[in-house]
């Protein structure tokens, strides 16, 4: 099958960059203590009613796949804007589902390589500096389906984007958008159990709270076991719409699309 070959060969692909996986990890953990510091200088001046643990281990879960949000294909951004894209419209497969696969494995390795070293630094931290165990075993376990779920969700996103790039023919303005609202909403920048009550709603009803601020409720215990199937029916819901979305939009592209040179 194409696709499964395409997501093989990416996976592979990105394993020779074992360079950046170390300076990915040291500078994730630089972010990831200087954030807990902050949050622990908030705390010691106003306490609040979640426990400094729980922040810290919502800090090093999004730090720890930090790529999986913000990795990109650079390689169809360039043959966006260099034309060469016309080539891999001559492949007998569907064009959104062929860089679907790419970035999946793109973002899943990336993020696994980066992941694994970095949460077993951030155990032996000492607590409240450092991870937590999980709630209960039931959560992890619920809280790994919810991370794949998050990773369709956040490739579809990433297809959107590429969906604006074919007309602008620049990635840099709706890519600086979209990554801003995926940093904010998703909890990368503030641990959105923090935010007030009665925004709680509406942001995590939101397609960004489904990539990592989700599984990461289920792991901490903020979300029950028994909430799983309501999480990922939710998660579901935006996975079907963004796929949906992003196809319309390659379609349409294609149908409008015009190579120059030669």
């Amino acid at each position: 099958m194409p696709y499964f070959t395409v997501f093989k060969m990416r996976l592979r692909m990105e394993l020779q960059y074992r360079g950046a996986m170390i300076g990915g990890i040291v500078c994730q953990m630089f972010f990831g203590i200087i954030l807990v510091a902050l949050y622990r200088a908030l705390y010691n001046s106003k306490p609040q009613t979640l426990p400094i643990e729980s922040v810290a281990t919502y800090v090093w879960l999004q730090q720890a796949f930090f790529r999986m949000m913000l990795a990109s294909d650079s390689e169809l951004l360039d043959k966006i804007k260099s034309g060469d894209i016309a080539y891999d419209m001559c492949r007998p497969v569907d064009m959104y589902g062929f860089y679907y696969v790419r970035i999946m494995a793109q973002k899943l390795m990336g993020s696994l390589m980066r992941a694994v070293p970095m949460l077993v630094m951030a155990f032996l931290l000492p607590q409240g500096w450092g991870m937590s165990l999980p709630s209960s075993f039931s959560g992890l376990l619920a809280a790994l389906p919810a991370l794949l779920l998050g990773l369709l969700c956040v490739c579809a996103l990433e297809n959107i984007t590429v969906a604006f790039t074919m007309k602008t023919l620049d990635p840099r303005g709706i890519q600086g958008m979209l990554n801003l609202l995926m940093v904010t909403f998703s909890g990368n920048l503030f641990p959105l159990t923090l935010f007030p009550e009665s925004w709680q709603k509406a942001i995590t009803f939101l397609p960004y709270a489904q990539l990592l601020d989700a599984p990461i409720r289920l792991y901490t215990g903020a979300y029950m076991p028994h909430d799983a199937l309501k999480i990922y029916g939710l998660q579901a819901f935006w996975v079907v719409i963004l796929v949906a979305l992003g196809a319309f939009l390659w379609d349409s592209n294609k149908k409008r699309m015009i190579v120059q040179g030669g």
